[in-house]
């Protein structure tokens, strides 16, 4: 252990403190996964330089074709998004027409690459879903930048939380971090609304902010519904109800939602009690109830945000608000 990290009194840089906190779980030192099967380990050696965090880490995506991470953060004077090379190695930073990053997508088609944000910001820049070319380039925007606008116009968005893209270019939009909107929209590769669901709410297909939202290969669509405490599952093609989770989040909700490679499981972000959550995947046909598998307790304060998944490799990356950094955890 010593070999691997400085000592406790020589740990000044950001993050190195949980670093050294994780690596003591990685060494059974209190370990996370008392009684359960251990799933992930910590890769102790991403990124490269921790340094290049200078912001507060708030989204990441995974572009599993190229071999890239893309990480959002904000600040004061701080490159917006961060591109690092799957091992670590940083590779450049773009800043242009991004205000207040949430969530970060990457699509890969059989022709192109794009990353997708939605920007929470209130300035010239907010309230908008936006395309950019992997070296930062704006493509697209879906919003009127710097305007909120309710439910009732489409592509009027409140802070928007997150969107999941389909190669057909189809996407799913979340939008409702806190603004006016609590909505759940499914738009064409033209933009165009094919069906919108969700209005604030408690009830079935109502949200409290809906957060996060992937997609399984059955067709039904997955929103963590964070304040509701619960994930929704929603049909693809008519944005039917098809049911819904609460049982695991009786301490947090679900910040974010992503299957891994295998979808076999579904990892989940709980910000507040600072763990990830491992869920079994619903079996076809079925949405049932919620089973938890096994969890990764993270260091105090960490308070991971939102993930995605290297859909090659199966590794999870977690950004992380608290420890200002994204961390890389490789299936065992």
């Amino acid at each position: 252990l010593v070999l691997l990290i400085p000592p406790l009194w020589d740990l000044t840089s950001k993050g190195y403190l949980f670093l050294y906190f994780q690596v003591l779980d990685a060494f059974n030192y209190s370990s996370p996964w008392k009684g359960q099967q251990q799933m992930y380990e910590l890769d102790i050696g991403w990124p490269k330089i921790p340094e290049y965090f200078t912001g507060r880490t708030f989204c990441v995506a995974v572009d599993s074709l190229h071999r890239l991470v893309y990480v959002g953060q904000r600040g004061d004077n701080v490159p917006k998004v961060l591109v690092f090379s799957e091992e670590g190695y940083f590779l450049h930073s773009w800043n242009d027409t991004v205000e207040m990053p949430h969530g970060i997508f990457v699509l890969n088609t059989a022709t192109d690459s794009s990353v997708w944000i939605t920007d929470v910001g209130t300035g010239e820049y907010g309230h908008t879903v936006k395309q950019y070319s992997p070296s930062g380039k704006l493509l697209q925007i879906l919003g009127t930048p710097g305007n909120a606008g309710s439910s009732l116009i489409p592509l009027q968005f409140d802070q928007p939380a997150e969107v999941f893209v389909e190669e057909s270019g189809d996407m799913y939009v979340v939008d409702g971090d806190g603004g006016m909107n609590n909505r759940l929209l499914k738009l064409s590769n033209d933009y165009q609304e094919i069906w919108l669901a969700g209005i604030n709410g408690t009830g079935i297909g109502e949200f409290n902010i809906p957060h996060s939202v992937t997609l399984d290969p059955f067709g039904r669509v997955w929103v963590a519904d964070r304040d509701n405490k619960r994930i929704q599952v929603f049909d693809k093609i008519t944005g039917e109800w098809l049911g819904s989770w609460s049982s695991c989040f009786s301490e947090d909700g679900p910040y974010s939602v992503r299957f891994t490679a295998d979808y076999k499981y579904l990892i989940v972000a709980q910000l507040n009690i600072n763990q990830l959550a491992i869920l079994a995947a619903a079996p076809v046909g079925s949405i049932g109830d919620c089973v938890m598998v096994s969890t990764v307790q993270l260091a105090d304060e960490t308070k991971p945000h939102l993930v995605d998944v290297d859909m090659k490799t199966g590794a999870v990356y977690v950004a992380e608000i608290g420890a200002q950094q994204v961390q890389k955890f490789i299936p065992l």
